[in-house]
């Protein structure tokens, strides 16, 4: 079992990184943990909307694991507290997937195709972050989900 975090663009904050970095080792302990970043489309700047999208979205489609499931971080998707999430965490895998593959799109959300291929979508609350501070924010929310999973101070502490 594996979770893969897809993303589109690349992080270039060093504090972002660290703490990306910091989360995801720690999840070794308990998961094999993949991230996973996709370029940002070339000459984005001079088009359209929805053909953002769709270049997005094939860049995504290339690189999902076809024996995993696929959950999008969506501003339209569910809401999960931490226990919630955790609960969602321990329910999927429980299903067997090889992997677990969440995506956090562009700045315009998801091609007609990516939102298609998805089991479901969720969302980690009703504000707006930039991308970078979301990444950063997910790893950390699966590494607290795992400590609750297994009983450990981390939620509380």
């Amino acid at each position: 079992m594996k979770i893969r975090l897809i993303t589109v663009g690349k992080t270039n904050k060093s504090y972002f990184l660290e703490a990306e970095n910091e989360y995801s080792k720690r999840l070794g302990k308990y998961i094999s943990f993949e991230k996973v970043e996709l370029p940002d489309v070339k000459n984005a700047k001079s088009m359209p909307t929805e053909k953002i999208k769709q270049e997005e979205g094939k860049l995504i489609l290339s690189k999902l694991d076809p024996s995993g499931i696929l959950i999008l971080l969506d501003e339209n998707g569910k809401e999960f507290n931490s226990v919630q999430f955790s609960a969602l965490l321990r329910q999927e895998m429980n299903r067997g997937p090889k992997s677990i593959q969440f995506v956090i799109g562009g700045a315009y959300g998801f091609s007609e195709e990516v939102y298609a291929a998805a089991k479901s979508k969720i969302s980690l609350s009703q504000m707006t972050f930039n991308h970078q501070m979301v990444r950063m924010i997910f790893i950390e929310q699966v590494y607290r989900a795992f400590t609750i999973l297994n009983g450990e101070p981390y939620h509380h502490g």
